[in-house]
C-alpha cells in the first residue's frame, strides 16, 4: 500500500522532548499534525519561534498547529500522548468527547503510583476507549537522537494486529523502525520498570564502579522485570525485545538517560529533593520505583535490585551500603 493512502489526521498531546520529536517526526511523514501542551509559554516559543525549549536539534515544521485548548483538535484519526505517566489520567480526562473514536497511541512510560495501573489502562478506563483501540510505542528511543534522524526502532505493543499495523505504516520511516508485538502488557511494563533498573545503574556510575558492575546490573536487572511481567500476564519473550532489554541497555549507558543522571547524583551522596528540584524534565524511574515495590510485594516476585533502589530514594539507605547489601544476599 503506498504512504499516499495513509496520511491521518494526528493530534500529539503534550510536547515534551519525545512528545515533541515524533510530532514533528509525524510531519515530516506528511501527516496533519496538531499539537495541544499544557504549558503556555513553552507552547507559545514553539508555535512563533518553531522551536523547541529543551531540544536544539528539534525544528518544527510550518505545517503543524499547535493549540492552546483541546477543543481545537478537529476528530483526529489518531491521538498521541505525550505526557509524563503521571499527567495521562488528568489529561484523559479532561479530553473532549469527539476524540472518543480515535487511536490511542501512548508514548508514556511508568505504572500508576496508587492504582499501579499501566497506562493504556488509564487510557481505556478514563476515555471509555476501546482496549483494541489503544496502542504502546516503547523502545529505545533518547529523544536526542530521533530529532537529529539517527536510526532508532520502536515496538508498537497492541492486543489488535489491524491497529497495529496502521500504527507500524505512520510512524514508520527510513530513520524510524517499529515493529508490531501483541504483548502490551509486557511491552508496557518493560518500558517503565526498566527506569528504575536505570536508576540503580546510575548509582553505580555515581559510586565510580565499572563495566563489570554495570553489565551485572542489566543482566539481572532484565531478570527482575521479566519476573514481575510474567506474574502480571506479560510474555518472557518480550523482555529479550526492543522494548525490554533494548530499552533497558540504552538507558542504563546514555548520557542523554534523565533516570541514569539522577541515579548517579545518588550515588555521588545527594538527596532526592535536591536532585528533582533543579531538574526541568521528568525521571520516570522516581515515581515508579515506588509502584514497582508495591507491585512486586502484591505478587510476591523478588526484586531485590529494584528494592535497594526505592530504599535508596525513599528510606535513606546509603548507596554504597545497597551495593554491599545486594552483593553479600544469601548465595
Amino acid at each position: 500500500v503506498s504512504k499516499r493512502n495513509q496520511l491521518k489526521k494526528i493530534a500529539v498531546l503534550g510536547a515534551g522532548s519525545w512528545g515533541g520529536t515524533i510530532a514533528e517526526h509525524l510531519a515530516q511523514q506528511g501527516h496533519n499534525v496538531t499539537v495541544w501542551h499544557r504549558n503556555e509559554e513553552e507552547l507559545k516559543q514553539m508555535s512563533e519561534k518553531r522551536t523547541h525549549p529543551f531540544l536544539d536539534d528539534l525544528q518544527f515544521s510550518h505545517s503543524i498547529r499547535f493549540v492552546e485548548s483541546m477543543n481545537d483538535l478537529k476528530q483526529p484519526e489518531l491521538v498521541v500522548l505525550g505526557i509524563p505517566s503521571h499527567g495521562v489520567r488528568d489529561v484523559m480526562n479532561s479530553l473532549p468527547n469527539l476524540l472518543q473514536d480515535s487511536v490511542y497511541v501512548n508514548l508514556a512510560k511508568g505504572i500508576e503510583n496508587d492504582s499501579l495501573k499501566r497506562m493504556s489502562e488509564i487510557v481505556m478506563e478514563c476515555g471509555g476507549i476501546d482496549g483494541k483501540n489503544v496502542v504502546t510505542l516503547s523502545g529505545p528511543s533518547h529523544a536526542e537522537e530521533v530529532a537529529k534522524g539517527l536510526p532508532t526502532t520502536l515496538v508498537a505493543g497492541s492486543s489488535d494486529p489491524e491497529i497495529a499495523s496502521m500504527v507500524q505504516q505512520v510512524f514508520s520511516s527510513n530513520t524510524l523502525r517499529i515493529y508490531i508485538n501483541s504483548d502490551i502488557i509486557g511491552v508496557e511494563l518493560g518500558g517503565s520498570v526498566k527506569n528504575v533498573i536505570a536508576l540503580a545503574a546510575g548509582v553505580c556510575d555515581g559510586i565510580g564502579f565499572g563495566d563489570n558492575t554495570k553489565a551485572a546490573l542489566i543482566t539481572r536487572g532484565i531478570v527482575e522485570i521479566t519476573r514481575l511481567g510474567i506474574s502480571i500476564g506479560g510474555k518472557a519473550e518480550t523482555f529479550a525485545g526492543l522494548s525490554g532489554i533494548g530499552d533497558l541497555i540504552a538507558t542504563c549507558l546514555s548520557r542523554h538517560s534523565r533516570n541514569r543522571y539522577v541515579g548517579e547524583q545518588i550515588g555521588r551522596g545527594r538527596s532526592l529533593e535536591e536532585i528533582l528540584d533543579e531538574m526541568t524534565m521528568v525521571a520516570e524511574g522516581v515515581k515508579t520505583s515506588s509502584s514497582v515495590k508495591v507491585l512486586s510485594e502484591k505478587k510476591s516476585v523478588e526484586m531485590p535490585i529494584c528494592d535497594a533502589v526505592y530504599e535508596s530514594l525513599y528510606e535513606g539507605l546509603d548507596p554504597k551500603e545497597a551495593v554491599n547489601r545486594l552483593m553479600t544476599r544469601e548465595l
